[in-house]
């Protein structure tokens, strides 16, 4: 599969059910299907509607779409995105909010690298603007990255996060989203070995697979179960021609995108009939429950090739975070090494793509870190999403988050050396 065939053969079928779609909907509006007594123009026009919108969806990034906020004068304060960091695989952004006082929380928030754009932690960014200066990774399309740019793989991610964490400064509080959960706990080992004052001043990790092994679900089941050559044939392919990238070896979006609904076919199904029930009937909106959550849903990006596989082998099949054997050019990061960082861990108890436990593994690898700078929590009924974006989220979570970035925003004490040590000199 590893051809631009087989990824153009996919674009074209998206392209094709937009059109149809588009058509339907099209024809289904003209007037003079109003004259023909029958209920079918009005369902022919629902569907094109709802089929058009879902596949056009499908290769558009969503925008961040935070105009303003209110602060504390009562006043609504533009928020302004910039960019602060440009490299070809990730942006580093800001969301500064104009004529407001910086606030003293500085939030890095690595958002995951799994399939969807950073956007997918829209609901995240919104609920700690208030209170936090926000930012932000934002991933970019591989297939918009020229070949040229080279290969991107989980230790170039690692470093991708060690180079933000510097340019932020080491007054700085790190929230990783699920994936990249294992790869930010071994860039802040990383800082730990090569430079300790540039390490933040804390780490929640959130719902990521830190110990595949920890609790199955059907994401390590499916790990563990196929050969590294199965996975790249047939989960990897060139990008055509038609974008920036031709050529790059990538997991493309649209297969990714098949392989998330296929696990929960029947709740897909019924979601996209009961929408086009809604459009014939009228009760449909453009920023209604279905639209707004399918919007992002389905709004999907290549990974590298090379991020993707790496990611497979090292992380889930052989647990290199896990076993404290994680190597970046083939350099030992010693997860021990990790003195003075505060570190929490987060996960749902109906989470069933990182399960409880997988998380958590993260504190039995931070072996020089005391108690006191260590927390867990498992919050009762959240699932994945629930635990960063959703009702579990905003009123139990973010609270705790806070109160941890808070009770360790002081800069850790440097480690005085010993009195005998210096009296030998």
């Amino acid at each position: 599969m590893k051809s631009m065939f087989t990824y153009d053969l996919m674009e074209t079928a998206r392209n094709t059910n937009q059109w149809l779609g588009a058509t339907a909907r099209a024809l289904g509006s003209y007037p003079a299907m109003a004259a023909v007594p029958t209920p079918m123009t009005t369902w022919l026009q629902a569907w094109g509607e709802v089929t058009e919108r879902t596949f056009e969806r499908m290769v558009v990034k969503p925008d961040w779409g935070i105009p303003s906020i209110t602060g504390d004068d009562g006043k609504d304060h533009v928020v302004q995105i910039e960019t602060l960091v440009d490299h070809p695989f990730c942006n580093l952004i800001h969301f500064n909010v104009v004529d407001r006082k910086p606030r003293k929380r500085r939030v890095l928030l690595v958002a995951p690298m799994s399939g969807h754009y950073a956007t997918l932690c829209r609901k995240t960014v919104v609920s700690l603007l208030p209170d936090c200066e926000v930012y932000v990774t934002d991933w970019k399309n591989a297939r918009d990255i020229p070949v040229s740019c080279g290969k991107f793989d989980i230790e170039d991610y690692t470093l991708y996060c060690a180079e933000f964490m510097r340019h932020l400064g080491p007054d700085l509080h790190l929230i990783a989203i699920c994936q990249p959960a294992p790869l930010v706990l071994a860039a802040t080992a990383f800082l730990a070995q090569e430079e300790p004052d540039a390490q933040p001043r804390s780490l929640t990790l959130i719902g990521g697979p830190v110990d595949p092994e920890a609790n199955h679900t059907e994401v390590t089941d499916f790990g563990n179960s196929v050969t590294m050559g199965q996975l790249e044939q047939t989960m990897i392919q060139r990008v055509g021609f038609k974008y920036d990238g031709v050529g790059r070896m990538v997991y493309p979006g649209l297969l990714q995108l098949s392989s998330f609904i296929s696990m929960n076919m029947g709740t897909h199904s019924k979601a996209f009939t009961d929408q086009i029930f809604r459009v014939a009937h009228g009760e449909a909106s453009e920023q209604d429950r279905h639209n707004v959550f399918y919007d992002e849903y389905l709004a999907v990006m290549d990974m590298p090739a090379e991020f993707y596989l790496s990611t497979v082998e090292r992380i889930f099949k052989n647990r290199e975070v896990a076993r404290n054997a994680f190597t970046i050019d083939g350099v030992p990061v010693d997860f021990s090494k990790i003195t003075t960082v505060a570190v929490k861990t987060v996960e749902g108890e109906e989470d069933d793509i990182s399960a409880p436990g997988q998380c958590r593994a993260a504190l039995d690898l931070l072996t020089g870190l005391p108690d006191a700078k260590k927390a867990w929590h498992i919050e009762p009924g959240a699932g994945h999403y629930g635990i960063f974006a959703g009702g579990s989220w905003r009123n139990n979570i973010r609270p705790l988050v806070l109160g941890f970035i808070d009770q360790n925003a002081a800069a850790p004490k440097k480690a005085t050396r010993p009195a005998s040590a210096q009296a030998a000199e």
